[in-house]
């Protein structure tokens, strides 16, 4: 990461590339127990928060991650809900859970209560519905609350997690896929932030493997453009314990009852699509 006076740059080393935001001026920076979380005033994409130098979100395009994070996996689902969110700090993800009337309770597990509080103030939009009766709270280790989940409490499983660095990369291994596999019930769905096809595709090889090791029938990445990550070419990955990606409620998506920017059953099935180099990469 590097700043000037007007500028905020994120390098991707292994992409060879760097992503450059005009900024305003900095609206917030600390040191949390965890990880250095900054706030900036950004010139065309309104608030953007970063942590540890990496970008996490900005006002102007979060919609598409949260959207594609939540209502593939959800509609795929027969009748998702008991839905957990490992991650999500900045309350997106479970702001579009919620909109799912036929949820019942959504609770996030997030590691630093710092980003939950620092969306509040920075992202109220993204916070709206954290009064709802349904959302609940936990601040602590989301690997360690995943092994000690009852078994089959579960029918959705988002992991809404930072890079696979620090204390996210425990998120990416098989034990806690087996974990997951464990707490979901008799039909259940995992998704999870699954970097950009265009410069991590060794990660991206290494959950399908860990997934499907793990137990789950079914893995499957889905494709969408998120323009302040790495290559604007993001996915989430889904690995699926007895139904099928393609077998999505697509009636139920076409007709929901709430509005959204990006989500769509078309762009469900579009998403569903692979590239040749990720058919021959994980056999999908």
């Amino acid at each position: 990461m590097t700043l000037d006076s007007h500028w905020f740059t994120e390098v991707c080393e292994e992409g060879g590339s760097a992503l450059s935001l005009k900024i305003k001026r900095k609206l917030h920076e600390e040191q949390s127990e965890y990880q250095r979380i900054e706030i900036f005033e950004t010139e065309k994409f309104g608030n953007l928060m970063v942590i540890d130098g990496f970008v996490m979100l900005s006002s102007r395009d979060n919609f598409l991650y949260h959207e594609m994070m939540s209502h593939p996996a959800l509609f795929t689902h027969p009748e998702p809900k008991r839905v957990v969110i490992i991650g999500g700090g900045d309350c997106g993800t479970l702001q579009q859970v919620l909109r799912h009337d036929g949820v019942t309770s959504a609770l996030q597990v997030e590691i630093d209560e710092r980003v939950t509080r620092l969306a509040e103030q920075y992202f109220p939009e993204l916070c709206e519905n954290n009064s709802d009766p349904r959302a609940q709270f936990l601040f602590g280790d989301g690997i360690r609350w995943m092994k000690e989940a009852d078994a089959g409490s579960m029918d959705v499983i988002i992991v809404d997690s930072t890079d696979p660095i620090g204390p996210a990369k425990g998120l990416f291994t098989e034990d806690f896929y087996r974990d997951c596999h464990r707490a979901l019930g008799e039909a259940g769905v995992l998704v999870q932030q699954s970097e950009s096809p265009m410069y991590h595709m060794d990660i991206l090889g290494e959950m399908h493997a860990a997934m499907r090791a793990a137990g789950f029938d079914t893995t499957r990445t889905l494709h969408y453009p998120q323009p302040v990550y790495p290559s604007g070419w993001w996915s989430a990955t889904m690995a699926c314990k007895g139904v099928r990606p393609e077998d999505f409620r697509a009636e139920a998506a076409a007709a929901r009852g709430f509005s959204t920017r990006y989500y769509n059953a078309d762009i469900h099935r579009a998403a569903l699509a692979q590239p040749e180099f990720c058919r021959e990469a994980f056999g999908d």
